[in-house]
């Protein structure tokens, strides 16, 4: 009898996002322990807020 362990998949993941103000593509984390501010322009692209992200910016892509 053989069995098989099923992994968790993470529930945290990478995301491209796009910042409203300057267009700049920028990786964050969805779970990010600060705020998060565009490299470009300095503009806030995200914030952390009770174990989850506030974006400030458009989700281009997510990577699992």
């Amino acid at each position: 009898m053989s069995r098989t362990l099923q992994i968790p998949k993470p529930k945290t993941k990478f995301l491209k996002v796009k910042c409203a103000s300057c267009g700049n593509d920028q990786i964050v984390f969805s779970n990010p322990a600060s705020k998060i501010f565009c490299l470009v322009c300095n503009h806030a692209l995200a914030e952390s807020g009770a174990g989850h992200i506030k974006l400030k910016a458009n989700i281009v892509k997510e990577f699992d």
